[in-house]
């Protein structure tokens, strides 16, 4: 583990989800879209994502306590210059499969495609 992720995992879940609204917002996606790309992925519903967002969770534990999908492992791709199915560090994939997602959305890709329907 590099020195980095004790770091992002610290972070405060609320500042990486408001990150996520801003990104998704200046592609014209809004965060109703967001809020179902995260639902998908963690098993959390739009009320339990508004709590989390309002408590002082860290992003460690969002992602350690969240029942994520299954179909999760069909996500393949480059995020921050790394092959998110190579990550070995279950936690550090689990952000970073947010993180693709994210960027799906906000380039447009088609919903039924980010949750691998």
């Amino acid at each position: 583990m590099t020195m980095a992720h004790p770091k992002l995992f610290e972070m405060s879940f609320t500042q990486i989800y408001e990150m996520y609204v801003q990104k998704v917002e200046r592609k014209d996606k809004s965060k109703a879209e967001l809020d179902q790309v995260l639902s998908w992925l963690t098993g959390y519903d739009e009320h339990k994502l508004d709590d989390l967002v309002a408590s002082d969770i860290m992003l460690g534990d969002f992602v350690d306590q969240a029942k994520f999908n299954e179909n999760a492992t069909l996500i393949t791709g480059m995020i921050c210059g790394v092959r998110v199915e190579e990550i070995t560090e279950p936690r550090m994939q689990k952000i970073r499969y947010m993180d693709k997602l994210v960027d799906e959305l906000a380039r447009g890709k088609k919903m039924t495609s980010i949750l691998r329907q």
